[in-house]
């Protein structure tokens, strides 16, 4: 009992994640962040864009995706690896039974031999004891590698859950951008019936209908060049809830929202929140565990076995008391040369666990970079769409300046045609913001964590 508490090898601290941990976010300033009762996000992170329809596809990434069941899969296997490290603290115990005929060479001896039937019933106990810690640490690196396979089952469906609100947010932008071509479409179509009239009175030249034709057929056909885009979005989303790409359609809808406001928290939050950082973090805890268990091999082992049962030369009495036999003792044993293997396992474990230090401050740095990444973007993109808005509003007086003056006789038909031109490339770009914003939205909530929490790993010591 004293020898049990000897487990060998360092005893797990959290290392530091950075030097100095930021007291807040550095881009944060001049972003609307959400107010103070909305202090987390929550585990339906994507309810925050109230859209039935997300909402609805949503549910169905965690059921369906087929990377999600992977991962979960994997979860489950880890968690079986526990119970197989855990089987170490106990005894081992085989029986059987065997009959064997068996002949002695006469050659060895003068004596006659003869034929004997040899009846026998073995139970064998063997059990090493775990005084240097090695099966105790060998479980403790198997729960942390269960709860680290359980994080990253919750990081991959987060991904998953981002890229489908992406190429949602995306495939609305294309409606969008349909609608609004589909609707000029039909503004340049009048405007060329105009101008067909027009020259059909003298009043306008030949050089203005095939201009008016132009601008109406590459209208129509950057409408039609959207549907390519719009399709694989569609595509892309049915892989994502798991459907196949034939029996999945979503009607157009354009984006019309906005980006919801995010709640931020602390940056030292983030390492409970992102469920990549929790993973990278439970396996630098498995691998000092490792370290433990390479060290428990240059001590001595310990094994009690025993063994006993019924043995005879007479079947009919196999079974009687007489037959019986038994042993019971301990063996100690050390391994006095190997050549350095040992040594180098021991090595080997040290480095491993240095590697996974190293990858959980690159996680942590990666998670911090996004997070301020995508909260630029946000804070940008929201100037830049209100620049953009009065852009559009310019180019619709200027093009219904440049058609009055064209009606009038004032200017030529190419000054409307540029005003016209100006118009489209302003709506378009509009809207094109509009849906990177929600796109950077997403990011956002994916950087933060999308609502997950550490506390959130099962406790893998029951």
């Amino acid at each position: 009992m004293f020898l049990a508490g000897c487990t060998v090898g360092p005893n797990y601290v959290r290392p530091e994640a950075v030097p100095v941990m930021p007291a807040a976010y550095k881009e944060v300033n001049g972003w609307k962040t959400a107010q103070p009762r909305d202090e987390a996000i929550k585990g339906a992170w994507w309810q925050l864009f109230n859209d039935p329809q997300l909402n609805a596809l949503e549910e169905q990434v965690a059921v369906s995706n087929q990377n999600v069941l992977t991962a979960e899969a994997s979860f489950r296997q880890a968690r079986a690896l526990i119970q197989s490290a855990k089987a170490g603290y106990y005894p081992t115990v085989s029986a059987g039974a065997s009959a064997t005929r068996a002949h002695q060479s006469s050659t060895l001896g003068s004596a006659a031999k003869s034929d004997t039937t040899t009846y026998t019933i073995p139970v064998d106990i063997s059990w090493e004891a775990d005084i240097w810690g090695r099966v105790r640490r060998s479980v403790e690196a198997s729960r942390a590698s269960a709860q680290a396979s359980e994080a990253d089952l919750a990081a991959l469906r987060l991904s998953a859950q981002a890229q489908l609100a992406q190429a949602y947010f995306q495939l609305r932008t294309q409606d969008a951008q349909k609608a609004f071509l589909d609707a000029t479409v039909a503004y340049y179509r009048k405007s060329l019936e105009l101008t067909k009239n027009r020259y059909a009175g003298g009043v306008a030249a030949k050089a203005d209908v095939l201009q008016a034709e132009t601008l109406l057929k590459s209208t129509q056909a950057q409408s039609i060049d959207l549907d390519v885009q719009r399709a694989q979005y569609e595509h892309a989303i049915a892989l994502l809830i798991g459907k196949p790409a034939s029996d999945f359609s979503l009607p157009a809808a354009p984006l019309e929202a906005e980006p919801p406001a995010i709640p931020l928290g602390v940056p030292s939050l983030l390492l409970e929140r992102r469920p990549d950082i929790a993973a990278s973090e439970r396996r630098m805890a498995a691998a000092n565990a490792q370290i433990g268990v390479a060290e428990a091999a240059w001590y001595p082992s310990l094994t009690l076995s025993a063994s006993g049962g019924l043995e005879t030369t007479s079947f009919s009495r196999w079974l009687s008391w007489p037959s019986r036999f038994w042993s019971v003792g301990p063996a100690v044993s050390e391994t006095l040369f190997d050549g350095g293997l040992r040594s180098a396992q021991s090595d080997q474990a040290r480095a491993a666990y240095d590697a996974e230090v190293a990858a959980y401050r690159q996680t942590v740095l990666t998670g911090f970079q996004e997070v301020e990444d995508n909260l630029a973007a946000l804070r940008i993109l929201e100037e830049e769409s209100k620049v953009q808005d009065e852009a559009v509003q310019a180019a619709r007086q200027s093009v219904a300046v440049a058609e009055n003056q064209y009606k009038a006789g004032i200017t030529s038909y190419l000054t409307l045609l540029t005003a016209q031109a100006a118009e489209l490339a302003n709506e378009r770009t509009a809207i094109t913001i509009r849906g990177s914003r929600m796109t950077a939205g997403v990011l956002l909530i994916k950087a933060l964590g999308g609502g997950w929490d550490a506390s959130a790993l099962q406790d893998e010591k029951r």
